[in-house]
């Protein structure tokens, strides 16, 4: 059979390869043309995938290495009898990283502490549940909205309205237009209104989930403190309006982590082996890149928080990707869509902190528990 992959997969030879006669692609080569011979398709959030890619084509599964599948017309697929795979939760460790970073950075700009601040988390599923626990850890007060967890018995949960007076609100749900709970532009003009003037938002959900308009009219106004923005409407055509207001913005590559990356191939390459029936294995640990620091430092001074932003920066520098992002500014418009992508397909390697020990903290009980709350190791 031949397997139609998006080369921008680590370690895509290697997962696929052993499994059939695989094809490499460049993102925007994955085409009718060429996926029209083949039996299996791999790819990312940047392929839609629906009739006009496959419609004749010999395409059996599609799989997709990613969390969310709104590029994907799943009805279509379901019609033609095409097995389909996504990885869910397969980033989620990756995001809640992204989001301790711009936390500690915003707290390092504002001159607050991250604990005693209350975060409402939209949305409490692979990633948010692993951000409230974080957020815990850290001594934050939680509030959790998930109306379908919620119904599906889950206790704890507010109404969404309930999570409008918190300090920090962050969103980690799908897009979706319909059903019982649509997410498209959840946080409209209206909604952006309920926040406090002094709150913070963050979105590493999907662009649309947020109104562009409305968000770079509160921040512009003044009605809204900040906002930190790693996912954007009309992607890659992002609005520049909206990046130069927000506090952080980075490329949609919080999910980014290699280790993140690799869970989703893994994942992929399983369910393309319950269909092919293949009961090979397949151990990438040797293959993933060392991290560049081993072991990480969290600092000789200053706050368990501060120090704790030191150990996060020596691995994960959000500012980086931010002043990267920014550079889209000076392109002329009808080359940003381009810069963007290249942010996202150049985008370097970067491990997640379990990846690396952190010495010497042993008789600093505080420092010691909140970077265990982080997922760092000793």
């Amino acid at each position: 059979m031949k397997i139609a992959v998006d080369r921008n997969i680590p370690l895509a030879g290697s997962a696929f390869g052993p499994l059939g006669d695989l094809t490499l692609l460049a993102t925007t080569a994955v085409t009718a043309e060429t996926v029209r011979d083949a039996g299996a398709l791999v790819i990312r959030s940047e392929t839609k995938v629906g009739p006009r890619l496959l419609e004749g084509s010999a395409v059996r599964f599609v799989g997709t290495a990613t969390i969310g599948t709104d590029h994907i017309d799943l009805p279509y697929l379901r019609a033609k009898g095409i097995a389909f795979a996504s990885a869910p939760g397969c980033n989620a460790n990756s995001v809640k990283e992204y989001l301790l970073a711009a936390l500690l950075v915003l707290a390092r700009r504002g001159k607050f502490l991250l604990a005693g601040k209350t975060i409402g988390v939209v949305g409490a599923g692979n990633v948010g549940g692993r951000v409230a626990a974080m957020a815990r850890a850290l001594g934050m007060t939680v509030l959790l909205n998930d109306p379908p967890l919620e119904r599906a018995g889950g206790k704890g949960y507010l109404p969404l309205d309930a999570l409008m007076g918190a300090d920090v609100v962050t969103l980690h749900v799908p897009l979706t237009y319909d059903g019982s709970d649509p997410t498209h532009h959840l946080f409209d003009a209206r909604r952006i209104a309920q926040l406090r003037s002094d709150a913070i938002l963050i979105n590493t959900s999907r662009g649309a989930v947020v109104e562009t308009a409305a968000l770079e009219s509160a921040l512009r106004g003044g009605r809204l403190a900040a906002a930190v923005v790693d996912v954007w409407e009309g992607e890659p055509a992002i609005d520049a309006g909206l990046l130069s207001l927000v506090s952080l913005g980075t490329p949609h590559i919080a999910g980014y982590s290699i280790d993140g990356k690799v869970k989703a191939a893994s994942m992929i390459r399983a369910a393309l082996c319950r269909f092919l029936g293949d009961t090979s294995e397949w151990d990438p640990s040797a293959e993933i890149p060392p991290p560049a620091i081993s072991p990480v430092s969290a600092g000789e001074e200053g706050t368990p928080e501060g120090r704790l932003e030191q150990a996060v920066k020596m691995l994960y520098d959000i500012e980086c990707d931010d002043r990267l992002l920014r550079g889209l500014l000076d392109v002329p418009p009808g080359e940003r869509a381009r810069f963007f992508m290249g942010l996202r397909s150049g985008y370097r390697i970067r491990r997640e902190f379990d990846a690396v020990r952190v010495p010497g903290v042993h008789g600093d009980p505080a420092l010691r528990n909140l970077l265990s709350a982080a997922g760092f190791r000793f």
